[in-house]
């Protein structure tokens, strides 16, 4: 057996950001002084490990010297902690019309996750695996986030299985949000997957059947759609990268919610988003 140190690619900061949440919820639980295995410091360093991607927990738990059990308790305890700290949607989008954003954007993403075994009946009629998805053909839970002009994720969704569509999913959790939003001149960009989505939600214009073509306008109306929209994609990126537990959710699908809001916590701390707690 070798000893090695390893280095956690996290700032100190947000180190402390996490262990004072983790303090916070102690004292609210009257939780007695000195009974617990890991200091909130550390337990920190813990949930940070897992978060960047260190999904082995039994080895995380050797690693501070606990047990399994208490490893895996200690990082749920930190996802629910972090995740509770999330904005819910009408937060997001009030501080985006504080913040003078001209838009946000709407865009979805596939977090892939082991095999579930429950099914549901699609349009047809037919049962189907819910958590499996025809467009990137394996099991995924479908998020929902908005993001700002820079990219900058503001807010996520409720989990929607992997068979269910972007559009279906907006439906459920988003749009009648977005429709307010757009009336106080906020309007919404989103991928031509939320075609139909409906008024203040401006997605492309789809190319004529046959052999017509867009006119020079409605090109045009694309192309600076496109490039304006497409810096959303930096959102899921800022999460998916950094954050790398969220690349495969080998727990519950239905854990998927609470995990990304909690990386989307972290995210906000690390480009000051979120004020740090004195």
């Amino acid at each position: 057996m070798i000893a090695h140190r390893a280095m956690l690619h996290v700032s100190r900061p947000l180190v402390r950001h996490v262990a004072q949440l983790l303090q916070n919820e102690c004292r609210r639980l009257g939780t007695p002084k000195g009974s617990r295995a890991l200091t909130p410091f550390w337990q920190a360093v813990l949930i940070l490990c897992w978060f960047r991607g260190e999904n082995d927990i039994p080895k995380l738990g050797r690693d501070h010297r606990v047990s399994r059990a208490t490893a895996y308790r200690y990082i749920a305890e930190g996802i629910g902690v972090l995740a509770a700290q999330a904005p819910d949607l009408h937060a997001a989008l009030d501080r985006a019309h504080a913040d003078g954003l001209a838009y946000v954007i709407l865009d979805g993403t596939l977090i892939p996750t082991d095999r579930c075994a429950e099914q549901t009946i699609n349009v047809k009629g037919e049962s189907i695996d819910a958590w499996y998805s025809g467009k990137a053909h394996q099991h995924a839970g479908n998020l929902q986030a908005l993001s700002a002009p820079s990219g900058l994720p503001l807010w996520i969704a409720e989990v929607e299985p992997g068979s269910v569509h972007d559009l279906t999913a907006a439906r459920t959790h988003v749009l009648a949000a977005l429709y307010a939003a757009s009336a106080a001149d906020l309007p919404t960009l989103a991928d031509s997957g939320y075609d139909g989505a409906g008024i203040g939600i401006h997605t492309p214009i789809k190319q004529p059947k046959g052999n017509h073509i867009l006119s020079p306008d409605n090109r045009t109306y694309n192309r600076l759609l496109r490039a304006l929209r497409c810096l959303g994609e930096r959102g899921f990126a800022l999460l998916k990268g950094r954050w790398r537990i969220l690349q495969h959710i080998t727990a519950s699908p239905s854990a998927i919610s609470d995990i990304a809001r909690a990386a989307l916590v972290l995210t906000h701390f690390e480009h000051n988003y979120l004020p740090a707690i004195d």
